[in-house]
């Protein structure tokens, strides 16, 4: 039996969201648990919050908020080489998102001053998964962007483990980033709570992170309360690979997105048979001893395809269709693809720069968009931190200049007090 479903589009001429096409793997009884979660929160706050704790993650919940000593002591007591790792990466990330922070717009013209002021929001709540694994990557990748843009209160919500504690390695994170408040509450609950607040939790301002099926609805859910970057749901990866590329290398990648569990997709992109059939048999060989063998089966049942094509161009046309989180070009001249890349998350070139390094320590941030939602979505960054304020100056001879033309539209638009309030200041003139 085939790991991966083999789907053979060299020749065709149809529709590729068509052959490429998924099913849901939430659908409408996803969407109804998820609004029933959000308002039992929203009515019932941290009443609610305790009692679905329960419900879905089997933990009785005492306080929600964890002691910020808690977090100190974590840091306190990781291993020295964990540590360093997490400096490392908070350098690189901060660095990477430094660059993107934009002078402020400033436009002169004969009697007018257009400015725009970029100001951080007062708050911001981070989405951390936990319960399956341990992320404090993502404390960092959600964390760093939202203190360069400078905003003042950081608060995250992680699911507990099933002795009601979050793990040690992700509160070392937080405390190095300098969290403000860590609370223990994860899934659909936790985005409805740092939504709408409760008695534990005071409502945000924008709402970022991964996470699985449920979160992702509850953050569609929320949007418009709240600003959301994207829906960051269950990992994708697309590899597109020639004869050039190591199966393994192309089998273990695969494997390292499936490992996120289930929900996800793992795809192959080939002109060549041959890479197809080995990066088949390397990764039956992997799969033997592949810790999280569960999780990546189940990844691979739903969303794993090996899709034949009939060459570069092709095969990006079927990435650009699939729009993934992560792609990796793994080809003799991966260079000359990137210019065709439409719809991804995130774009990998060459054997030396695996999705992992970009996961944990290249610097670009690792919460991608998900679901095709990169054909209009980007990575997390500052900006998704910050609203643009327009500040407009004229003086009287600026007003002079271009009230005629203002009071046009209103006339078009048959609005007369906008009219009246350009006629009335001409009148001063």
């Amino acid at each position: 039996m085939s790991v991966l479903q083999r789907l053979d589009l060299r020749g065709y001429d149809g529709s590729l969201r068509a052959a490429l096409a998924r099913s849901d793997p939430g659908g409408e009884g996803t969407a109804t648990l998820v609004r029933e979660i959000v308002a039992a929160v929203r009515e019932q706050g941290d009443a609610a919050v305790r009692r679905l704790t329960a419900r879905f993650d089997g933990v009785t919940l005492g306080d929600l908020r964890v002691p910020a000593a808690e977090l100190d002591a974590a840091l306190g007591a990781a291993a020295p080489a964990f540590r360093e790792a997490l400096r490392y990466a908070h350098g690189r990330i901060t660095a990477c998102h430094e660059a993107q922070l934009q002078a402020e717009v400033h436009v002169d013209g004969p009697g007018i001053e257009l400015r725009e002021l970029v100001l951080p929001v007062d708050r911001a709540g981070l989405y951390v998964p936990g319960g399956r694994a341990a992320y404090p990557s993502t404390v960092l990748m959600t964390a760093v962007p939202a203190r360069v843009a400078g905003v003042r209160e950081v608060a995250l919500c992680v699911p507990p483990g099933s002795d009601g504690r979050i793990a040690a390695s992700t509160l070392a994170a937080a405390a190095l980033v300098g969290i403000d408040e860590v609370y223990r509450v994860g899934g659909a609950q936790a985005v409805a709570a740092m939504a709408f607040g409760t008695e534990s939790i005071a409502p945000v301002d924008v709402i970022v992170g991964p996470g699985n099926t449920y979160v992702a609805q509850a953050k569609r859910e929320v949007a418009g309360v709240v600003g959301i970057e994207s829906l960051a749901g269950p990992s994708e990866v697309a590899v597109v690979a020639d004869d050039s590329a190591r199966p393994d290398l192309v089998a273990i990648d695969l494997l390292a997105q499936a490992e996120h569990g289930p929900g996800g997709a793992a795809v192959l992109v080939t002109w060549s048979e041959a890479t197809a059939d080995a990066v088949e048999r390397a990764l039956v060989e992997l799969l033997v001893d592949t810790a999280r063998r569960d999780d990546v089966e189940a990844t691979l049942a739903d969303g794993g395809r090996s899709v034949l094509v009939d060459g570069p161009e092709s095969a990006m046309a079927v990435v650009n269709t699939i729009a993934p989180e992560h792609l990796e070009l793994l080809t003799i001249d991966p260079e000359s693809l990137v210019p065709l890349v439409r719809n991804a998350g995130a774009v990998f070139c060459g054997p030396w720069a695996p999705a992992a390094m970009g996961d944990y320590v290249a610097g670009v941030n690792h919460v991608l968009p998900t679901a095709r939602t990169a054909r209009f979505a980007s990575a997390l960054r500052v900006a998704d931190f910050q609203k643009h304020v327009h500040v407009v100056t004229l003086d009287e001879d600026g007003f002079t200049r271009a009230a005629p033309h203002a009071r046009a539209f209103a006339d078009v638009e048959g609005l007369d007090a906008h009219h009246r309030s350009l006629a009335m200041r001409e009148a001063l003139t």
